[in-house]
């Protein structure tokens, strides 16, 4: 008996399903060169624009100069350094909590979070939606796991009726794939009530949301009463790379002494904190590019449906334009590349089935006129599409009769 790959492979081709990934030959940024072409490419999550700014560029350097480039150990042994200890307590001031903890990425966040908190006999409740970070940590969690229906308190609800044990209920912030935001204070006041936790990623609500920057949590105004658990990645928004918890002093020890991919992982460069804590001055000092961002995706918004196109209910950077089959997404997306625009196919098992889509993401980096020449591209190549399908399907009518 042997693995059979090969076919494996090959059905996931038959169904529209197979990945690629496109080879990126400049830093990130509006203009960038894609698989040899350069290309406009809105399907970057550096929604401020800050990965290839000269200030967090000359942080990292510095930081390398002073720190060397390897965290060398994990933060239990001897990589915890300095500036590791310095964006920990940034981090906290920001998100206003007694503390803050760093991961290397936002899946280890996620995954140590949830499997500290909660083991067998534990009950854990996911939105149906959820990242799949999230999903996994539940399933890996040991904890009776169960998803309630999108966005629906009163699903929710039902679900905490019943759950026993210590009861974890996560969610994002705002949802990767579609945009929309989590209904933050129902969920509390939900979780609240049966004596449940609320544990939110707020991936992509840092840096976009708020007045300030802060995410899901200061744009609907909850505390840590709210949201005793915060996830925040810093790949994003900020522009770097790694994650961070914040929460109460007892969480964040809880999480030392028990989240094993903390504990068993060497800590991300130190100079990687040195550029995050020049990221985080520039996010929450420079509120223009809130502003400006947010001019775009009204622009973007009121452009695409004055084409026709099927938006989601997003008011976040996060823009997708729903399409339904994966063959025509692949299609849409192939005619923007031949109008030199990068934007991503997304297709099942990412979302659901039937509802591939673009995801359209917007940057602080973008000018209007850029916005506007995507838009000018997707009435062309929707218009291309629409009548290569149209056309597909009166030849297969035509060979049926």
């Amino acid at each position: 008996m042997s693995f059979d790959l090969a076919a494996r492979l090959a059905q996931r081709r038959a169904d529209d399903l197979y990945r690629q990934r496109p080879l990126l030959e400049s830093p990130q940024g509006p203009l960038v060169r894609v698989d040899g072409r350069p290309m406009l490419a809105f399907c970057s999550n550096d929604y401020l624009g800050l990965a290839n700014h000269p200030e967090v560029i000359a942080a990292l350097r510095d930081g390398a100069e002073r720190w060397g480039v390897g965290g060398g150990a994990s933060h239990l042994v001897n990589g915890h350094c300095g500036p590791h200890h310095e964006l920990e307590l940034a981090l906290a001031e920001f998100t206003g909590r007694p503390r803050a903890l760093l991961f290397s990425t936002g899946y280890m966040a996620n995954l140590g979070a949830v499997t500290a908190l909660l083991g067998k006999g534990d009950t854990v409740l996911e939105d149906r939606l959820n990242h799949a970070s999230l999903l996994d940590a539940g399933l890996l969690s040991g904890a009776r796991f169960s998803r309630y229906l999108h966005n629906d308190p009163a699903s929710l609800a039902g679900r905490l009726a019943k759950a026993e044990g210590n009861t974890l209920v996560v969610t994002d912030g705002v949802f990767s794939m579609d945009g929309d935001l989590a209904e933050l204070p129902a969920l509390a006041a939900q979780a609240k009530a049966h004596g449940a936790w609320l544990m939110v990623d707020d991936a992509h609500g840092f840096g976009p949301l708020g007045a300030h920057g802060g995410g899901i949590v200061e744009h609907f105004g909850l505390g840590l009463d709210d949201v005793p658990v915060l996830v925040g990645t810093l790949g994003k928004a900020f522009g770097t790379a790694g994650a961070f918890v914040a929460g109460s002093e007892e969480l964040i020890e809880t999480l030392i002494q028990f989240a094993r991919p903390y504990i068993y992982t060497t800590s991300q460069p130190p100079a990687l904190a040195c550029a995050t804590l020049k990221s985080l001055e520039l996010l929450r000092g420079e509120g223009w590019r809130r502003e400006h961002l947010r001019a775009l995706i009204e622009r973007f918004r009121h452009g695409a449906q004055a084409i026709g196109l099927r938006l989601m209910d997003s008011f976040t950077p996060i823009q997708p334009i729903l399409i339904g089959g994966s063959r025509q997404a692949m299609a849409l997306s192939e005619a923007l590349r031949g109008h030199g625009i990068l934007v991503g196919a997304i297709r099942p098992p990412t979302v659901p089935a039937g509802s591939a889509r673009l995801r359209v993401t917007l940057s602080a980096s973008h000018t209007e006129s850029q916005v506007d020449r995507l838009l000018d591209a997707l009435a062309q190549s929707w218009q291309q599409v629409s009548s290569s399908l149209l056309a597909e399907i009166d030849a297969e009518e035509g060979e049926d009769a």
